[in-house]
């Protein structure tokens, strides 16, 4: 039996605790040996959790151990691109939840300093990793359903999250569109070249008063010359709401809801079943460890990541493009941003 994989992982919030459940609970070719935090309570409360044996609050004891292989970064945002620099420049392999960063130069200098270090670099784009989300995307590559025409995303969280959160995640173009973004240009195969976006603050004025929206609708324009809408809302009152649709010359695929149970109650009154899941963790489950085992095979057998850098900063620029758009009313083509 192989040897597993030693990662440090670097942020014990919320995404830090789920990838920590998982690499020491549902995966055999690696292990988390040692945890930092800024809150050091935290990083010792993820340990004992976990079963980690070493927790710290200075993230550079990860990166000056011998014993880690690779990195697993689930820190605030504004620390991403300063930690990559970091990691890559003490020969470490980078696993980095999204976004790298909310700023181009930051996210180049970045990527600049993981190809001088040679490491590998993969972005925590998820969704990628879904079965229902792959078999649209193998549709779409094996010309299944014939040339591609209309694509629609609906993603649509439960409830908006705290506005203190707001106040920091760069917007919802960047916080919670980022992963749709990637999701287009993943199931396409190919680029989007403009981008329109209608928004507006429709759940929750506060969060309009913070200088961010909840409610959008983008359309892309795809260098295939297929069309594309992204539905956004920061609150579908009846659960996490995650849906595909893509419309080709020799068809279409769809895909629905996760929910609970497959079960259907009638009665008298109506047929009705129970809610979809009701949040991210419990529908991407699979999805995070599924990302994890690809990033850890990639380290143990050298082969190119699944989700790579590039593939960290293209949704960065259709953030920003998307909120050009609403600022200015309207189409921006990725071009002017991308420099």
């Amino acid at each position: 039996m192989s040897t597993p994989i030693n990662l440090g992982l670097i942020g014990a919030g919320r995404i830090g605790r789920v990838h920590a459940e998982n690499i020491q609970r549902r995966m055999k070719d690696a292990r988390v040996i040692l945890v930092a935090d800024v809150n050091e309570d935290a990083a010792r409360r993820c340990a004992d959790d976990f079963g980690v044996k070493y927790a710290v609050q200075d993230h550079h004891l990860i990166l000056g151990s011998p014993a880690i292989d690779a990195v697993v970064i689930c820190s605030a945002t504004h620390t991403h691109a300063q930690i990559i620099c970091e990691a890559a420049a003490a020969g470490k392999h980078i696993f980095c939840e999204k976004p790298i960063d909310f700023n181009l130069t930051a996210i180049d200098e970045a990527l600049a300093a993981v190809a001088k270090a040679g490491v590998k670099l993969q972005i925590g784009f998820n969704r990628r990793f879904d079965a229902n989300f792959a078999r649209v995307r193998q549709a779409l590559s094996s010309g299944e359903i014939g040339q591609p025409h209309l694509m629609h995303i609906i993603s649509r969280d439960p409830g908006p999250p705290p506005l203190d959160y707001i106040k920091v995640s760069g917007g919802i173009f960047l916080d919670m569109t980022i992963h749709d973004f990637d999701m287009a240009r993943f199931l396409m195969g190919c680029e989007v070249e403009e981008i329109f976006t209608a928004a507006a603050v429709l759940v929750d004025r506060q969060i309009g008063a913070a200088g961010d929206l909840d409610t959008a609708l983008i359309t892309l324009k795809f260098e295939n010359g297929a069309l594309g809408v992204i539905d956004n809302s920061r609150r579908a009152v009846y659960g996490y709401d995650q849906r595909v649709e893509v419309l080709g010359s020799d068809g279409g695929i769809s895909t629905a809801n996760l929910y609970p149970n497959c079960a259907t109650i009638s009665t008298a009154e109506g047929v009705r079943r129970d809610l979809p899941l009701h949040f991210f963790m419990d529908r991407y489950i699979d999805s995070y460890v599924n990302e994890m085992a690809a990033f850890v095979d990639a380290v143990r057998n050298d082969t190119p990541v699944p989700v790579g850098g590039i593939d960290g900063r293209v949704p960065v620029v259709m953030g920003l493009a998307a909120r050009r758009s609403y600022d200015e009313n309207r189409p921006v083509k990725l071009a002017e941003i991308a420099a």
